[in-house]
């Protein structure tokens, strides 16, 4: 199989599997999901490669097993996310920038907490950096528990099985053979698509938004000698 030739090596699929084997997708599938350093990891093309290699004998773990594994540690990661959040609270909007940390990724995934509701929880698991830090804020929310476990447990089986048999479904296609480095480049660019649509809406929001304050008044249209005060009567 030829490697991912985008980013660094160490953030390739194959290589991440070849050199941890099982027990490192279950580490980034945990960290992805809720801790706030596994942001910029590679779930859905490590993911989608993981059950193209099971299907191809090149990872020897059975695919039922695999897949149970990966579901566990993604919920188990949303858990962890959940519970930082409730202690963390309100404290987390104000901590400052770093280089593994951005306020901005805080505030993107608030946004879609509130914007989707406890769905969010679903539908984050398949928008990158978006599903790191949604559980954090669902936990910062303080969300019912009852409901959270719910679609936490939901969204991680629809992600990390789903995605998973993705792979293993389309491993067993020629075509996928012949063109995988081609395929799970534009897995990644379909997975931050969203983001780079996110991005160039609130871009058009703050254009516009910039154009309205410098727009003239009606005060700004009146002439200079305009007469004011009393005398304006005369």
């Amino acid at each position: 199989m030829t490697t991912l030739a985008l980013g660094p090596s160490w953030l390739d699929p194959d290589y991440l599997i070849n050199t941890f084997g099982i027990i490192g997708i279950l580490t980034i599938v945990f960290a992805e999901s809720g801790l706030l350093i596994g942001f910029f990891l590679p779930g859905d093309s490590l993911l989608f490669t993981t059950g193209l290699l099971v299907v191809t004998d090149k990872l020897d773990t059975p695919l039922l097993l695999i897949c149970t594994l990966i579901a566990l540690a993604a919920v188990g990661g949303d858990q962890v996310g959940y519970l930082f959040g409730r202690k963390v609270g309100p404290a987390l909007f104000k901590r400052p920038d770093s280089r593994f940390f951005k306020q901005e990724n805080v505030e993107k995934a608030h946004d879609f907490f509130e914007k989707y509701g406890p769905k969010s929880l679903v539908l984050a698991r398949f928008v990158p950096i978006v599903r790191t830090f949604t559980p954090i804020i669902a936990g910062v929310s303080r969300m019912n528990y009852r409901s959270f476990i719910t679609f936490n447990i939901i969204g991680g089986v629809l992600w990390g099985v789903g995605v998973t048999l993705l792979g293993a479904a389309l491993g067993q296609v020629d075509f996928v053979h012949k063109h995988i480095e081609a395929i799970l480049v534009g897995i990644v660019l379909l997975s931050v698509l969203p983001i780079a649509i996110e991005f160039l809406r609130a871009r058009s929001k703050s254009n516009k938004g910039a154009g309205a304050s410098s727009a003239p008044t009606d005060s700004d249209d009146a002439p200079a000698h305009a007469p004011r005060g009393r005398h304006a009567k005369r």
